[in-house]
């Protein structure tokens, strides 16, 4: 027979449901153990995608490159698959870009053979340089190839900055049967057979997620090199001029992954501050590039200095230069690189230091 319930005994059944419930939350609450894992998931899963893609583009471009018998490559003749092969260019490029930050630290001789430009390159050559422009040995990697696709229409300060290296050999097409082969089964399939490598080495890597973050603390503080650099003719994807595309690509990758961070941060009683002034930082970023239509930084002024004239900063670059460079400021509070630092110590994870 059913008792009728005392006041007592209701009070008993509340404080019951109470403890029950604070347990339950209590289960649910993550350690910093739980979302290091979340995040290592996260970017295993997300990276191996775009490496993936920038395997294909690159199995791509290899298969575009043409053969002509008896000769080199002829701008008319040849055009069909140099558009191909441009345009698969362009894909691994941005596939890159959108993982630069996160992988370049963790594979730090991978990046270099896949990316380095070609000052870089010779400026560990040394003088002797690298005389065979299509071959799998010295100068290697995206720029390579970009720095051949585009060579009939390089920009004049490129060339201003490059011939003067020691060791520097003017880019062309290949202008044989033999250098086209070269370039095919050579520079390209060496390009090929890193990603490949990279790829295989990505499956069992036991991620380092500091060094994973404080990799995006460093591409966000690079933005604003990157864009200065085109007033040198230094820029990164200086031949095809798309260095826009580059960094827009950056912003998207790092935007990714940190996503994969902000529960943990958002976890810390100072979180929240520091993932406000990130956010906000990016959408300030995100804006400055979209004031700019197409992949191609704006032409610098000719009178652009390292202190650059009020009139000078008033032009398309200038403007996007000053935007950048508020919006990354390591030392500016409220900036993505402060408050990226910021959040880095919250975490207890290593910061980006200019400089070291």
């Amino acid at each position: 027979m059913n008792q009728p319930l005392t006041i007592a005994g209701c009070a008993a059944m509340l404080a019951l449901a109470l403890n029950v419930t604070g347990c339950s939350d209590a289960a649910t609450v993550k350690t910093d153990a739980d979302h290091q894992a979340e995040i290592a998931e996260g970017m295993q899963g997300s990276i191996a995608v775009e490496i993936d893609g920038w395997l294909a583009a690159s199995r791509s471009l290899c298969d575009a490159a043409p053969l002509p018998a008896g000769r080199g490559w002829d701008a008319a003749l040849d055009a069909d698959a140099i558009a191909a092969m441009k345009a698969s260019w362009r894909s691994a490029r941005v596939r890159y870009e959108h993982i630069e930050g996160a992988v370049a630290p963790l594979f730090p001789e991978l990046d270099a053979t896949t990316d380095a430009r070609y000052d870089d390159f010779l400026a560990e050559l040394g003088p002797a340089g690298d005389v065979d422009l299509f071959d799998d040995q010295g100068v290697t990697g995206m720029h390579a190839i970009e720095r051949i696709l585009y060579a009939p229409a390089i920009p004049a300060e490129v060339t201003s900055f490059e011939a003067p290296l020691p060791g520097y050999v003017v880019a062309s097409f290949p202008r044989s049967a033999a250098e086209a082969s070269s370039f095919k089964w050579k520079l390209c399939a060496r390009l090929v057979a890193d990603v490949t490598t990279l790829r295989e080495q990505w499956k069992p890597a036991k991620l380092d997620i500091g060094a994973a973050f404080q990799g995006l603390i460093s591409l966000m503080n690079e933005q604003r090199e990157k864009v200065n650099k085109a007033a040198t003719g230094q820029e990164e994807s200086r031949y095809s001029r798309m260095t826009l595309a580059d960094i827009h690509a950056n912003l998207e990758g790092t935007e990714t992954i940190y996503a994969l961070f902000q529960p943990w941060i958002l976890s810390k009683p100072k979180g929240r501050a520091a993932d406000d002034g990130i956010t906000a930082g990016f959408a300030a970023l995100r804006v400055a590039y979209d004031a700019t239509p197409g992949d191609t930084i704006p032409e610098p002024p000719a009178t652009w200095s390292a202190e650059p004239s009020a009139k000078d900063l008033a032009t398309p670059f200038g403007r996007l230069f000053q935007a950048v460079t508020v919006a990354v400021d390591p030392a500016r509070e409220g900036s993505i690189v402060f408050e990226m630092n910021r959040a880095a110590g919250v975490l207890g994870l290593p910061g980006f230091t200019e400089g070291a």
